[in-house]
């Protein structure tokens, strides 16, 4: 089917959750993970899921959190919205965030904030990759120490 653009498919997708709810959930599914359609309504997409489907909702916004073409704001949007329906791919999507360096340092900061109640590894591994990072800010590296030495007083720095 053609559309005349991308809130035209969202909008057939959403006329769809009323109808056939599968149909619907692979529909905004598959918006949120084409790279044509606009960051913005990739993420409404895959917002729309987790109340017809988890899993999907759980794919969609994942593949946005780790898509570098995607806005950094809207990448981490999607990343936060993932530990309401799974933990294990937030864990992922944050961390992947948290040590990217074309990401913003207060973005991969606020990323590995997150991680801890998630996957304290995780979050340890991407604060010491801040902390040791001479691309970062002085502020954050000393906030990923900070936060590192936090998670793991024994942790050393060498």
């Amino acid at each position: 089917m053609d559309y005349d653009s991308d809130d035209d498919r969202m909008a057939a997708a959403e006329q769809l959750a009323e109808h056939d709810p599968r149909a619907a959930a692979d529909a905004l599914r598959a918006i949120a993970r084409d790279h044509s359609v606009d960051d913005d309504i990739r993420l409404e997409a895959a917002t729309r899921l987790p109340e017809i489907d988890e899993a999907a909702a759980a794919d969609a916004l994942r593949a946005i959190a780790r898509d570098h073409a995607v806005d950094n704001d809207i990448r981490m949007e999607a990343a936060a919205r993932l530990p309401e329906v799974d933990e294990q791919a937030a864990a992922d999507a944050l961390g992947a965030i948290a040590r990217d360096h074309a990401v913003d340092d207060d973005i991969r900061m606020e990323a590995a904030s997150r991680l801890p109640g998630l996957d304290p590894a995780a979050a340890a591994d991407a604060f010491q990759a801040s902390a040791r990072d001479h691309r970062v800010d002085d502020p954050f590296r000393s906030e990923a120490a900070e936060q590192l030495a936090g998670l793991h007083p024994q942790v050393s720095m060498s």
